[in-house]
C-alpha cells in the first residue's frame, strides 16, 4: 500500500482532532478549532465581515470612553505620571464586550485568518483581501465612535479636551521602531488571547483570559493599532496635539507590527509545531 503523504496525514489527524473535543483540549485541538474558525470567517459573506468588523471597532470604544474619565478624574489629583497604569484597569472592557460578542477584530483574527492559508486552504490574496476589510470596518467604528465620545464626553463633563490630548500623546509619542515593536508584542499577545479563549470552556473562565492578557497589553503600554486608532484619532480630532502625520505614521507601524506579530509568534510558530509531528 503506497505511504501517505505528509499532507494527507496532517490532514487526517486534523479531521480526527474535530471529530474529538471531550473534556480538556489539546494543544492540537486548540489548533483545528482556531483552523475551523479561521475558514468559517472566509465562508461567510463580505459584508457580514465588514458589519462584524466595524461593530468591534465601535465596541472598543467603551474601553476609550473609561480611559478617558479616568484621566479626566485624576488630572491634577496624581503624577501624570501614574495615570496610564490607573487608566490600564479599563482598559480590557471593551476587549471583553467584542471577543465574548464574537465581534470581528483585526488582532484577534490576525492568526485566525493565516492558519487557513499555511494549511493551504486558502490563498494569500484572500487573506489580505480578508485582512483589508475587517481593518476597514474596525477603523471606521473607532472613528465614529471616538469622535462620538469626544463630543458626548466634553458636553457632559466627564471628558476633557487636555485628557484626549494626554491620551493621544500618551500613544502616539514613541519613535517608530518602538511603536513597532511595541506593537508586535501586542499582536502577538492578541493571537494568543484568541488561542487561550478557544481552550477556555466556561465564560468566566474566558472573562479572567480576556481582562488578563488585555490589562498587560493596556499596563505596558503596548500599541494596539485598533484601540490607538480610537485615541489617537480622537487627539487629531478634538486637540491640536495631534497632526494628520503623526496619526497616519502611528496607525500603519501599529498596524503592520500587529499583524507580524501574530502571523510570525502564533500562527505559524504553533502550525509549524504542529506539522513537525508528521
Amino acid at each position: 500500500m503506497e505511504e501517505k503523504s505528509k499532507k494527507e496525514k496532517i490532514e487526517e489527524r486534523v479531521n480526527d482532532l474535530n471529530k474529538s473535543h471531550d473534556g480538556q483540549k489539546s494543544q492540537e485541538e486548540i489548533l483545528v478549532d482556531q483552523l475551523c474558525e479561521g475558514i468559517e470567517t472566509y465562508e461567510h459573506h463580505k459584508v457580514k465581515v465588514f458589519l462584524g468588523a466595524i461593530t468591534a471597532g465601535l465596541e472598543l470604544g467603551f474601553s476609550y470612553l473609561v480611559i478617558g474619565i479616568i484621566y479626566t478624574l485624576f488630572q491634577g489629583k496624581i503624577n501624570e505620571t501614574y495615570t496610564p497604569f490607573v487608566a490600564a484597569f479599563a482598559y480590557p472592557l471593551g476587549f471583553i464586550i467584542v471577543v465574548l460578542g464574537k465581534s470581528i477584530l483585526f488582532t484577534e483574527q490576525t492568526s485566525l485568518l493565516a492558519l487557513p492559508v499555511l494549511h493551504k486552504k486558502r490563498s494569500v490574496s484572500e487573506l489580505l483581501g480578508l485582512w483589508g476589510i475587517v481593518i476597514t470596518g474596525n477603523l471606521i467604528g473607532g472613528m465614529f465612535m471616538a469622535v462620538i465620545i469626544g463630543y458626548i464626553g466634553t458636553a457632559m463633563g466627564i471628558i476633557t479636551v487636555d485628557a484626549i490630548a494626554s491620551i493621544a500623546t500618551h500613544v502616539s509619542k514613541a519613535a517608530v521602531p518602538v511603536i513597532f515593536g511595541s506593537a508586535v508584542l501586542a499582536g502577538w499577545l492578541m493571537a494568543l488571547l484568541s488561542w487561550l479563549v478557544s481552550s477556555s470552556m466556561e465564560t468566566i473562565s474566558r472573562i479572567v483570559v480576556i481582562y488578563m492578557i488585555t490589562l498587560i497589553v493596556g499596563f505596558s503600554g503596548l500599541h494596539h493599532s485598533i484601540v490607538g486608532n480610537i485615541e489617537v484619532f480622537a487627539g487629531l480630532f478634538f486637540t491640536d496635539a495631534i497632526s494628520t502625520n503623526t496619526y497616519l505614521t502611528f496607525q500603519l507601524t501599529a498596524l503592520f507590527g500587529n499583524a507580524f506579530g501574530g502571523v510570525i509568534f502564533v500562527a505559524l510558530l504553533r502550525y509549524r509545531a504542529f506539522t513537525a509531528n508528521f
